[in-house]
């Protein structure tokens, strides 16, 4: 199977979401695309030449820039709680 399975997302949307239903917050996104940039970092370390993961991991790592962006705009304490729970740098 692959790295991400459907259980693995419901604990994802369980653990930063506001259920293991909730697919659409910001929160349960930025925490998903974190597990998919590490997941394709390992991958890079690896295989340094592999151009289409290169920037496919670079058009995620602007996708959750833009998210939190977005909620650092809308909710700075929502941002900071999400920040600190993915030890994100910013």
């Amino acid at each position: 199977m692959g790295y991400l399975e459907s259980d693995k997302k419901q604990e994802l949307f369980a653990n930063y979401g506001k259920s293991n239903t909730d697919t659409g917050s910001a929160e349960s996104q930025i925490a998903l695309f974190s597990y998919r940039i590490c997941h394709l970092t390992e991958h890079m370390k690896q295989n340094k030449h592999d151009y289409g993961t290169q920037r496919s991991l670079l058009r995620l790592v602007g996708k959750r820039r833009r998210l939190l962006d977005y909620l650092k705009k809308v909710d700075i304490e929502r941002y900071r709680a999400i920040i600190k729970a993915l030890n994100l740098r910013k």
